[in-house]
């Protein structure tokens, strides 16, 4: 009988190692270089440098596009978003969304039956067929679509947009979130978060908490208001540094640390034209809204006790389309029977001796279905393919007060190669140096334009596109 007891004790501890609690926190518009173990500068943000101390650093970890639907597409279904018909940031009176037959981490890890909470920022159709209920979340709590596409917003037009909801599982709970309702969404999403982890403990459970901040228009709770002495976007990301340590805190109380796997990252780069309410790429060139580095390469933190050494950083490439295939590796779950993008990095982020990516390239494509960039999967070598891109570069007028500037159009008119790995900041096209990298990319180019199409080369859809959900007019 103890024999049964002791084999029946080891089988839950290996089913528990094998089944680890997952939290993904997303943030909004948060730029490479605005957390202080990736450069922040002028304010602190002791809890995700924590994090960091206590896990693993990415620092060459990007997102698939450089803007809000797009992007959260990617990481939740590890697809290219245009391979599903997701481009661009969805507007409240988008008719399309997530399609129903998609493969999200919530019903992935539903095969192994994951208590699931969707907490914040939904962005992938706000209509009842496409909110996070109906793709494997048993809960949520946020708002639809980003917290500026609402009247209150300085730069809104009148009548451009319609109320922006607060939305709880699939039925709207309040109509108007109003400014002051603004200053408390990083507090309710924390306490949110905290309580889903606090009801589920006894189960392995999966929390995807996206918070609105550093999106503007900036809000921020009395209890940072002024304290971080960086004006209001250090303010608010003290709060969101503080909603970080809320939630490890109570994996902690709870004895979960050990067991949870925390993914820590952003879904693109700063918004850079609005200057002193917008964050920092740091080193890299420009920000959200383009392919180039400062737009894509995103901070990028994980820790798990048990699986990931802590205290460690690699510099090898991963993107978020990686992310589902990689927690379906460790916690032996079935991949959809459609065909997705990401691989399966585990060995990157268990820091295994000799680890590589398993991609020969990455795809960068934005706007409407414009193949921009392609970047070997060593991370090395990135070719800036013809196109034309919004620039920060040569503007002299200072943004402030969440005023944005205008942006200067720019255009690549040759393909531009740059070696990453000896110019982080994408200033020396080496095109001409390099032919056979040259040539080697824009082969990969052409497997992307016969996959998922290039509307830049008047294809605007390639062989393995899927349709979005849609609902009638």
């Amino acid at each position: 009988m103890r024999l049964l007891s002791c084999l029946l004790a080891l089988a839950s501890s290996l089913a528990a190692a094998t089944q680890p609690n997952i939290v993904i926190i997303f943030m909004d518009d948060m730029g490479y270089a605005d957390v202080g173990c990736f450069g922040a500068q002028g304010y602190q943000t002791p809890n995700i440098d924590k994090l960091a101390a206590e896990g693993r650093k990415f620092t060459n970890f990007h997102v698939a596009q450089p803007v809000c639907s797009a992007s959260r597409t990617a990481l939740l279904t590890g697809c290219y978003p245009n391979r599903l018909g997701m481009h661009g940031a969805l507007g409240p009176s988008a008719k399309h969304g997530i399609h129903a037959d998609e493969m999200t981490i919530a019903e992935l890890v539903k095969q192994k039956n994951y208590a699931t909470a969707a907490v914040g920022k939904w962005h992938l159709g706000s209509l009842p067929p496409f909110l996070p209920v109906k793709h494997g979340f048993d809960q949520y709590y946020g708002i639809p679509y980003s917290n500026d596409m609402w009247p209150y917003h300085p730069q809104a037009k009148k009548g451009s947009y319609p109320k922006l909801p607060m939305i709880e599982n699939d039925r709207i709970i309040d109509e108007e979130i109003t400014p002051e309702n603004q200053t408390h969404l990083t507090t309710d999403y924390t306490t949110r978060g905290v309580n889903f982890i606090e009801k589920n403990k006894d189960k392995p459970f999966f929390l995807y908490l996206a918070h609105s901040m550093v999106h503007v228009p900036l809000f921020v709770s009395e209890k940072f208001k002024g304290k971080s002495g960086k004006g209001l976007f250090g303010d608010v990301m003290m709060e969101v540094d503080w909603s970080v340590g809320q939630i490890m805190d109570t994996l902690k109380k709870n004895g979960l640390e050990e067991n949870t796997w925390v993914i820590f990252t952003s879904d693109n780069g700063p918004w850079l034209s609005y200057g002193d309410h917008a964050g920092s790429a740091g080193p890299l060139r420009e920000g959200k809204g383009s392919c180039w580095e400062g737009g894509t390469r995103v901070s990028g933190i994980m820790k798990w006790p048990a699986k990931i050494p802590a205290g460690t950083t690699t510099d090898a490439m991963m993107m978020t389309i990686d992310i589902l295939p990689t927690i379906a590796h460790v916690i032996d779950a079935k991949l959809p029977d459609h065909k997705i993008d990401g691989l399966n990095c585990w060995p990157i982020v268990a820091g295994e001796k000799g680890a590589l990516n398993p991609h020969d390239f990455y795809a960068f494509y934005y706007e409407q279905n414009q193949l921009q960039a392609i970047t070997s999967g060593d991370g090395r070598w990135k070719l800036q393919l013809p196109h034309k891109y919004r620039s920060i570069a040569g503007v002299t007028e200072k943004a402030q007060d969440g005023i944005p500037v205008l942006y200067k159009q720019q255009s690549i008119e040759q393909p531009e190669l740059y070696d990453l790995y000896t110019d982080l900041s994408e200033s020396k096209n080496v095109a001409s140096e390099h032919p056979d990298e040259v040539a080697k990319l824009q082969k990969h180019a052409q497997t992307m334009r016969t996959e998922l199409g290039d509307s830049l080369m008047k294809q605007p859809t390639g062989s393995g596109t899927r349709e979005p959900g849609r609902v009638k007019e």
